[in-house]
């Protein structure tokens, strides 16, 4: 599987562009602000239905237009798949493959994998919970819509039983039976999220320990450590356990969505004792992890997207990354960059053909093919 055709009207500062994609290595150059990143994220659109970097549609509408469109041709089995994505300001999102509406937005997630390494990954290490859970989310919903199902289901319960909360204390009220009609539906949902995630753990950390060994050049050991309610308790007995705080509190304290994922680097939190380097290589890691996961679930590469790598690694990380990225088959990759010198001699020593294009203020000012 690999993109073949990008065209983008009116997203973020590109007021047009069309772009005929290598089906190996994809450099974008150009300084910074210039819209090396807005092509990854119009790629990421195709895949996830979303941005990476603006959670509101319409914050990726160019200023002073009404809407955005995005397309993309995708080749799979030697075939043709085509990707529309149309958003209006105070519209419903349109999204098609292949001319069919979509009805669920979910039913396309997994189709076009992607997995994107970018400055904002440092969220991973140096925010709450929510983001780490999200990670887990979006690699294991990439190739189970069984788990995404559930995820969505087990989100809608979550809400219904909170705002039930709410209303016994506004009212000065409860019923345990209708508390107990939400209990009973997470009780499925949460079993197969929990299952799910502790089995994605274990399936990840051997790569994720091999990346990080090739990556940082070190001998440390790396963990990652899934903490749930779920491994000392069923959610039944759970939701029972918290009531009393739960009614006080308003909201539901015990579940999987309280989930955690510690990182760890000589058995101690990455968070505290890591070094900036050992967090970047670390996050890299999980996320070439994150590939090699993804490409056995899928049976094919998923995208790998490189944005501004060598902001994030010294020299050596960024020669060893790369030299991993030549030296193994990671499918079709995406980069930006605000200069072509510094990985081309390596690249070309592989003999792989690439594109690169030269971006300025959202327009493509020249590609070379090699």
């Amino acid at each position: 599987m690999y993109l073949d055709r990008l065209n983008v009207l009116n997203y973020r500062n590109y007021q047009e562009a069309g772009l005929d994609l290598c089906p190996r290595l994809n450099c974008f150059i150009g300084d910074n602000a210039m819209g090396k990143t807005n092509l990854l994220d119009a790629i990421h659109y195709l895949s996830f239905c979303k941005s990476f970097s603006h959670p509101l549609d319409s914050q990726n509408i160019r200023h002073g237009e009404e809407m955005f469109i995005i397309k993309g041709i995708f080749i799979v089995d030697g075939k043709e798949e085509a990707v529309f994505c149309g958003v209006k300001r105070n519209q419903k999102k349109q999204f098609k493959l292949n001319n069919k509406e979509y009805q669920r937005l979910a039913d396309h997630i997994g189709r076009f994998p992607l997995v994107i390494i970018s400055p904002d990954d440092s969220e991973l290490v140096k925010d709450g919970s929510d983001i780490r859970r999200r990670f887990m989310d979006t690699v294991i919903s990439q190739f189970d819509n069984a788990y995404l199902n559930s995820l969505i289901t087990y989100n809608q319960v979550l809400k219904q039983r909170n705002t039930l909360l709410k209303q016994f204390n506004e009212k000065r009220s409860f019923n345990a039976e209708s508390l107990r009609i939400w209990d009973e539906q997470m009780i499925a949902p949460s079993q197969e999220i929990f299952e799910k995630r502790k089995k994605f753990i274990a399936r990840i950390a051997p790569f994720f320990n091999e990346y990080y060994r090739t990556i940082s050049g070190s001998r440390e050991s790396v963990g990652l450590q899934y903490e749930s309610h779920l491994h000392d308790s069923n959610i039944s007995d759970l939701l029972a356990q918290s009531l009393g705080k739960d009614r006080v509190l308003e909201y539901t304290t015990k579940g999987v969505h309280k989930d955690e994922l510690v990182f760890k680097v000589s058995d101690f939190p990455v968070k505290k004792f890591g070094s900036q380097g050992q967090q970047k290589s670390y996050i890299i890691a999980l996320k070439l992890a994150e590939f090699e996961v993804i490409r056995q679930e899928k049976g094919f590469c998923p995208m790998l997207l490189l944005d501004d790598i060598f902001d994030k690694l010294d020299e050596t990380r960024v020669m060893n990354l790369l030299s991993l990225v030549a030296g193994h088959d990671f499918g079709q990759i995406f980069i930006t960059d605000t200069g072509s010198g510094r990985f081309s001699d390596i690249f070309k020593a592989t003999g792989w053909e690439y594109s690169l294009f030269s971006i300025n203020s959202g327009q493509i000012i020249s590609t070379e093919k090699l």
